[in-house]
């Protein structure tokens, strides 16, 4: 049956109005990529950055719906990303180097560097006889059994010719850590430099002059500490999301840095019964003794040295006796760091 001429026009009108009409109407959203994170640690000031990228949407504009977990030990979030509970964590260089040798299969890729000092320490009371590494020997050393410091002693005492079958390991939850030391259930605890000094203020402690830290870096342990991974399976499959979310922490970190009194606000937003005066100066702590090594000068936050890294990897591959030494790539892929002149050079 043909239309008459009036019909025709007015069928005309009617789709042209329609058409104007879905024309205004919003586009879809474009799917997001869900990224499941874990942190090294409770939620604490040195993490704003991740916080900063979510809240200020830095994420989001990546296209990338992030989600933040805390975590329970630098250690401890390499095997929650190997075994596929999350995509990405923030943790040990060292402990991703070893599971790299033993199941390069699953193990991890770190992606951006943050703590590009060595921060792991064994702490003393201030007049414990244990003046040097070798005065370990015969002793207890107490510490979270997750704690990167703990986990890298066999290393440490290889490099520090302490007899580690000599001193004795005992664990601890990290709250009790400090409180064993001083109360002499233990001769001496693992730990960060930076996380044992607040927590002992937390206590009424003057960490100055109530405790002495022998350094792992002391004896030559130069090592890359807490990164940024994804996991291998994710990195293969999801290459933009991965090079997203480091252009969008590398912003946050820009902006912390920047201001980093309000910064740390993005933390307590996360967990309101957290000190901000304390949160502040953590910060400050982390940016001077685990993020400012030398070589960012050179190379830019977020990025290695792979003669550095090359080096480490021979450390922790030798010390703890690996099966097989994984080449830098393995465990760093550089292919998503933003452009040098982008990262920070310089923290303060």
């Amino acid at each position: 049956m043909s239309l008459s001429s009036p019909t025709r026009r007015l069928a005309g009108a009617l789709g042209i109005a329609l058409g104007l009409a879905l024309a205004t109407l919003p586009a879809p959203a474009a799917a997001q990529t869900r990224i499941k994170m874990v942190l090294n640690w409770k939620y604490e000031g040195p993490q704003a950055w991740f916080f900063l990228a979510q809240d200020k949407g830095y994420f989001k504009e990546e296209g990338l719906d992030v989600e933040i977990d805390q975590g329970e030990g630098s250690a401890a979030s390499i095997p929650k990303v190997a075994s596929g509970a999350y995509q990405a964590g923030f943790g040990d260089l060292n402990a991703l180097i070893d599971l790299s040798s033993k199941r390069p299969a699953d193990a991890p890729v770190a992606v951006y560097m943050i703590y590009n000092t060595p921060p792991f320490t064994v702490v003393v009371k201030q007049d414990s006889p244990i003046r040097s590494p070798r005065d370990l020997e015969g002793k207890t050393v107490g510490g979270p059994a997750n704690d990167a410091a703990l986990k890298l002693f066999p290393a440490y005492a290889r490099l520090a010719k302490i007899d580690a079958s000599k001193v004795s390991i005992t664990n601890m939850a990290p709250n009790l850590r400090e409180q064993m030391l001083m109360r002499g259930q233990v001769d001496a605890v693992f730990g960060f430099i930076t996380t044992v000094t607040f927590s002992a203020r937390a206590m009424g402690l003057d960490p100055a002059k109530d405790l002495r830290f022998i350094r792992y870096g002391d004896s030559g342990m130069d090592l890359y500490s807490n990164a940024v991974f994804f996991s291998r399976n994710f990195v293969r499959d999801n290459p933009k999301a991965v090079q997203g979310f480091v252009r969008a922490l590398n912003r946050a970190i820009k902006d912390v840095l920047a201001d980093p009194v309000a910064g740390v606000e993005y933390t307590l937003k996360r967990e309101p019964l957290l000190k901000r005066e304390v949160e502040r100066e953590k910060l400050l702590a982390t940016l001077r003794n685990d993020m400012n090594h030398p070589e960012i000068g050179r190379i830019g936050l977020g990025d290695i040295d792979p003669e550095r890294l090359k080096r480490a990897i021979a450390i922790v591959h030798e010390a703890n006796q690996l099966p097989r030494m994984p080449a830098p790539e393995e465990v760093f892929d550089r292919g998503f760091l933003p452009a040098r002149a982008e990262r920070p050079a310089k923290l303060f």
